[in-house]
């Protein structure tokens, strides 16, 4: 079920050569489904070793309950997964939807700082504005901004990039490459 408000493709991006960013949860799931068949392939010859002897009943249970381990690990890292998020990065500044919320845009001279930074299994993207009223959002009303947090460096907007396709490295690449200088004081 997708919930968010609007969609990056019903947004005009602020100026050109705009890069989007966007939650992919069929490239997770597939990601997710080579790796459970690896890991279920890998894991069977262990079992029958340990257990002495092929297709045993004991084998398939214990077979069973790591590859279900494994899959409801898998559910826990991607239970925001029907959270649609979105962030397109252009020479004007930041648009991002995260978890289902209104997209908002932030201009370069308006960002204070922005950080792509590990929390526990996932990865988030941290945008710390100059002023929270310098805020523009995309559209007046629904779901409201994205999710805030506290930092050192004040309130920032965060995203889960976890399921976020270019990944959290591109998105690292182009804002280093888009920051202007008065922005990166903060960093």
């Amino acid at each position: 079920m997708d919930t968010m408000a609007i969609a990056p493709e019903q947004v005009r991006a602020p100026a050109g050569h705009a890069v989007l960013f966007r939650s992919a949860p069929a490239r997770t799931f597939a990601a997710m489904a080579a790796i459970l068949a690896v890991a279920y392939v890998a894991v069977s010859p262990l079992v029958d070793l340990l257990l002495g002897g092929g297709d045993s009943v004991q084998s398939t249970v214990l077979q069973a309950l790591v590859v279900g381990a494994i899959v409801a690990g898998a559910c826990a890292v991607g239970a925001r997964s029907s959270l649609t998020t979105w962030v397109r990065i252009s020479d004007a500044g930041v648009e991002m939807a995260a978890q289902g919320s209104d997209p908002i845009w932030l201009a370069w001279p308006d960002i204070a700082t922005a950080v792509v930074r590990r929390s526990g299994v996932r990865t988030v993207l941290e945008i710390t504005p100059v002023d929270l009223e310098s805020v523009h959002p995309v559209q007046d009303a629904g779901a409201g901004w994205p999710p805030l947090t506290e930092t050192v460096r004040g309130t920032a907007f965060v995203a889960d990039l976890t399921q976020v396709w270019p990944g959290p490295r591109a998105l690292r690449r182009e804002l280093a490459r888009r920051m202007h200088p008065p922005a990166q004081r903060g960093r």
